[in-house]
């Protein structure tokens, strides 16, 4: 079973390269981020005509997350408890016994601005969380854009984005008890290696010079845990025509 995700920074931009990509690597479980569509004009008929049931929840111009799947999707959830949020930035749904949460964590900003105070809290929110999504469904996959380089070495320069956003200890705390909960971080059963990479800035041939940061992941409960075969982060749509600057990630599991 392959399941992915991508923030695709647009999906009316980048609906072709969702297409493409989708025919290619034929994953069963597809989630998105950044979508920056209504729900009103997701492309729903574009995505089934191709193979693949929808749920999204968007918002006009910013955010918005959906999940593509071969399997039908049901128990939808789009918002975090306690915490009264119009962003829609959560999807959990429940895909051929496998649950899967969709995220797209907050950037935050800046380190001390009141964005970034509002990753935190989102962040212990998202916890509470799957703590409980943890007790209901022992086969758990979080995934998305996380907005956290969890090490130096997930990062180009890490003396250069030493305590700034994305990579301050504060969010690297937060993403640590996300792990401690009980998952594992898929790619790194695979991969210990620096300079592996899943966003690279638009600015200064970031792409090209590898001036990245790995903020795209899948955690994996422990039972998935155990069927985990292969991750892996996908470069080549970054290559593409007007990119995201995203790349996917895909994991594969036994099925």
């Amino acid at each position: 079973m392959k399941i992915a995700t991508w923030n695709v920074n647009s999906l009316r931009v980048r609906l072709s390269h969702v297409l493409d990509w989708l025919a290619a690597e034929q994953p069963d479980v597809m989630a998105l981020q950044e979508t920056k569509l209504t729900d009103e004009q997701f492309p729903a008929n574009d995505i089934e005509s191709v193979g693949y049931q929808c749920i999204f929840s968007g918002q006009k111009t910013y955010n918005g997350v959906a999940v593509l799947a071969r399997h039908a999707l049901h128990d939808a959830v789009t918002d975090l408890p306690a915490f009264d949020d119009p962003q829609r930035r959560l999807l959990a749904v429940t895909c051929n016994g496998i649950r899967v949460v969709n995220v797209y964590v907050p950037n935050g900003s800046e380190v001390g601005s009141e964005k970034y105070a509002y990753k935190l809290e989102w962040l212990e929110r998202l916890t509470d969380l799957l703590a409980d999504e943890l007790r209901r469904h022992e086969r758990l996959v979080v995934l998305g854009d996380f907005n956290i380089a969890p090490e130096d070495r997930d990062v180009h320069d890490p003396e250069a984005w030493r305590g700034k956003v994305l990579c301050s200890d504060a969010e690297r705390a937060a993403f640590a008890r996300l792990i401690d909960l009980g998952f594992c971080d898929s790619f790194r059963r695979f991969s210990s290696a620096t300079g592996e990479f899943s966003w690279w800035d638009y600015r200064m041939n970031g792409f090209r010079r590898n001036l990245g940061l790995r903020i795209d992941h899948i955690l994996a409960s422990a039972a998935m845990e155990r069927d985990l075969t292969a991750c892996r982060i996908d470069k080549g749509p970054r290559a593409l025509e007007r990119p995201s600057d995203h790349a996917p990630v895909l994991a594969e599991f036994v099925s």
